[in-house]
Order: structure tokens, then C-alpha cells, then sequence
């Protein structure tokens, strides 16, 4: 019967082995694949920042006094090269092309795709283009800001309150003559 005991401890010894043999490969494999993960997150920057050089000159050709650009790269679980708060470029599933994007109410649409720099050059140039157009519409649209705002004619509040606090006290005498007919 002690052979027999020592016979079971010796294969939950052989058991707890090969599990901790395999928790500390399955460990090594995920780290590697972490490994992997930070490398290509890593050549995705990169590449956003080669292109983030290459738009230099278009975003020295902005006024100073438009406000509507924000570029820059954020790194987050995807990294993002910002051009303003509604559109960015991002690495494609392939980590080697380039998505140009925006972000609308109706939802993502795709403004560009390619593997070529100067493609989304042009592609954010046109974008930029036609955001400063929108702007300058706007503010032509828009009254003057020297302009004295518009009052609204006052509206007399007494008819209001009248009406108001006649048909109150019907509804009391009202309440009070039905309370008195029902006690009857």
C-alpha cells in the first residue's frame, strides 16, 4: 500500500512538473510574441514620423492665425499621425501602407490609401486645402462680431400670469364643490 502511495505522489510530482515545464514555455512564447508586438508598434512610428517630415513644408505654409491643425503622433495601441481632431493617418493592416482617414458622425471614411509617401502628401494637402476653404466660408458666413446682437422683443408676462392663476382658482372651486357634493 506504501508502494502504491509512493507510486501516485511520484506521477502528481511528474504531473506538476511537466505543467510548470509548460507554464514557463508558454511564458518565453508570450513574451517573444510581445517582442514582436513592440517591434512592429515601433516601425509603425517610425514610418507615421517619415511621413510627419514630409508634411513639414505643407504645415509651414499655414497661417499662423488658422487654428484648425494639430499634428502630431500619438502612440497608443495603434499609433495615429493627427492632422486635425477628425482626421489622421494610420498604418494599414500590413504595416506598410498608409490609411488616410476621417472620422465623421456617419462614421470612418477613407480618404487615402497607399504605400507611397507622396501620395498621402498630396492627399493631406488637398484635405488641408479644403478645410481652410470650409473655415474661410464660415467666417464670411458668420455676422461680424462688431455687430450689436439682436433683442428680442419682450413679451408682456402679466396676461400670462392672469390667465394662469384664474384658471387655479377655478380648479379649486371646482375641487371644493365636488368635495362637497360627494359628502352629501
Amino acid at each position: 500500500m506504501a508502494e502504491a502511495q509512493n507510486i501516485g505522489s511520484e506521477a502528481g510530482e511528474a504531473r506538476s512538473t511537466r505543467l510548470r515545464d509548460a507554464l514557463r514555455k508558454a511564458r518565453i512564447e508570450a513574451a517573444d510574441r510581445t517582442g514582436v508586438v513592440v517591434d512592429l508598434r515601433d516601425a509603425e512610428v517610425a514610418r507615421l514620423e517619415i511621413l510627419s517630415e514630409a508634411l513639414d513644408p505643407l504645415f509651414a505654409q499655414i497661417p499662423d492665425n488658422v487654428d484648425l491643425f494639430d499634428r502630431g503622433i500619438s502612440q497608443g495601441e495603434t499609433p495615429r499621425l493627427w492632422i486635425d481632431v477628425v482626421a489622421h493617418v494610420l498604418m494599414g493592416r500590413d504595416k506598410r501602407a498608409y490609411r488616410f482617414v476621417q472620422d465623421t458622425r456617419f462614421g470612418r471614411i477613407l480618404i487615402a490609401e497607399s504605400h507611397d509617401v507622396p501620395v498621402i502628401v498630396d492627399a493631406v494637402t488637398d484635405y488641408v486645402a479644403r478645410r481652410m476653404i470650409e473655415r474661410e466660408h464660415a467666417l464670411v458666413a458668420s455676422p461680424a462680431a462688431d455687430a450689436a446682437p439682436v433683442e428680442e422683443p419682450r413679451r408682456s408676462r402679466f396676461w400670462p400670469f392672469t390667465l394662469g392663476f384664474i384658471l387655479g382658482a377655478l380648479a379649486l372651486f371646482a375641487v371644493a364643490l365636488f368635495a362637497s357634493l360627494s359628502s352629501l
